[in-house]
């Protein structure tokens, strides 16, 4: 573990995942989460982490593997239809990771999650994360409204919690 990495880390804390996204900027997430949700049968769920926990870093492990874990913590897999998306940011490597259930990871190949993201990555460089957080909601919400459309009187039960979760 190099000790640059693991200062960034350490040096970060859920108040200042606060300061990044305020009251405010969470309000607008969650109301663009439930917009989303009206339109097609899959779940969104945000997490904001400041830096990832001590563990994973004597392991020299990445955002991606922590966005993993989160998905399972978090019971984004846990829906009908297995179209659970979680939008993860870690913000002290600036890094964004989707990860998505089966049911949608099956009609959207690796390739195209990597455009997403790299097109947030600039937001994010920026400090811009309400922004960057906004087009990954919206480009998810496509890919699930492409794939997981609602039916003419259908609603979605909303299985999971709307609000953005920050570590």
């Amino acid at each position: 573990m190099k000790l640059s990495r693991l200062l960034k880390h350490r040096w970060l804390d859920e108040a200042d995942a606060r300061r990044a996204l305020g009251a405010d900027a969470l309000a607008r997430l969650h109301g663009r989460v439930q917009a989303s949700e009206e339109g097609h049968s899959g779940e969104i769920r945000i997490s904001v982490e400041a830096g990832l926990p001590l563990s994973y870093l004597w392991r020299d492990l990445t955002a991606r593997d922590r966005a993993v874990t989160l998905f399972g913590k978090l019971r984004v897999w846990d829906t009908e239809h297995n179209n659970g998306v979680l939008i993860y940011l870690l913000l002290a490597e600036h890094a964004i990771e989707i990860v998505a259930d089966r049911g949608l990871a099956r009609h959207v190949p690796p390739a195209q999650w990597d455009v997403l993201i790299a097109g947030m990555r600039d937001a994010f460089r920026a400090g811009r994360f309400e922004e960057g957080l906004a087009q990954a909601v919206d480009a998810v919400d496509t890919l699930l409204r492409q794939h997981f459309p609602l039916e003419a009187g259908q609603t979605n039960p909303n299985e999971l919690p709307d609000v953005a979760d920050l570590r």
